[in-house]
């Protein structure tokens, strides 16, 4: 099925411009300091799984195990009382940039204020060492309070693109078979 699919690129080029989201302390923000495709592949689909997040669905192990062990990425978990709540994958690129990769919530953990806290967790990890740019990006296949958030955060926009995408008529859900509805029905 196609769709029209809008991608906002948005950036923070000083760690000043974060509006810092009012502090949660039921959410435990830890990094997952062994790299790990079993978790990784996990988080990307329970918190991608209702918003077509599909670009890594056909990955292998050894695939995620490359793109993991390298010293530039990390994976970082949040959860609520020992359930994973969300995550968010940072990458250190060139010239001092940092993309937040991966960001957001799974579906039963969505408009409880958590993600808002996580993102400023986010965006000051990425700041710690020599960054000069944060950036990130969102499309209109995402949760619907996500540009909102990073918005919110203090990220500016600063390109959109809009295409034609080729989808399934529903996201493929947090594993194959169990749909959508299964996820946030």
């Amino acid at each position: 099925m196609k769709r029209t699919v809008t991608t906002c690129y948005l950036e923070m080029t000083d760690p000043a411009d974060l509006r810092p989201a009012r502090a949660r302390p039921e959410l435990e923000v830890v990094r997952a300091e062994i790299s790990s495709p079993e978790l990784s592949r996990y988080l990307y689909t329970a918190v991608g799984g209702p918003w077509f997040w599909t670009d890594r669905l056909d990955w292998s192990y050894s695939r995620w195990r490359d793109y993991l062990d390298r010293p530039e990425v990390e994976t970082w978990v949040g959860s609520v009382r020992g359930t994973p709540a969300g995550y968010f994958e940072l990458e250190r690129q060139a010239d001092a940039n940092v993309e937040i990769v991966y960001f957001g919530l799974l579906p039963q953990f969505i408009g409880q204020g958590l993600g808002g806290c996580l993102l400023t967790r986010a965006v000051e990890r990425a700041w710690e060492g020599n960054t000069r740019r944060v950036w990130v990006h969102t499309c209109t296949l995402d949760g619907p309070l996500a540009l909102r958030n990073y918005l919110a955060r203090g990220f500016r926009l600063y390109r959109e693109v809009t295409q034609e995408a080729e989808l399934p008529a529903v996201p493929p859900g947090p594993w194959p078979g169990a749909g959508a509805g299964a996820v946030i029905g």
